[in-house]
């Protein structure tokens, strides 16, 4: 059985909600959830170690650890790929 999914102090404000590239031949939308969105600003804009970006979110190391390699994932396959990037609300 799976443990339930702890709460998230999530501090980010999204100021714009998705990402288009310049020539629209999309094939597919991928979604961005809040909490991977924090994980990037924690760890990569404010350039914070994982154990105190993890702190900030209330969460584990590993916990923090997965949901950042989840957010890469998505954002390189976004660039990478021409897919559209959209931020869950």
């Amino acid at each position: 059985m799976a443990r339930p999914i702890k709460r998230r102090k999530i501090e980010v404000k999204v100021k714009c909600d998705d990402f288009l590239p310049v020539m629209p031949i999309c094939l597919d939308t991928l979604f961005l959830e809040k909490d991977e969105l924090e994980a990037l600003r924690l760890k990569d804009l404010m350039a914070l170690d994982q154990k105190k970006a993890a702190g900030a979110m209330g969460i584990s190391q590993p916990t923090f650890h997965r949901i950042l390699l989840r957010a890469r994932r998505k954002v390189s396959e976004a660039i990478v790929e021409a897919k559209e990037l959209k931020i869950k609300a």
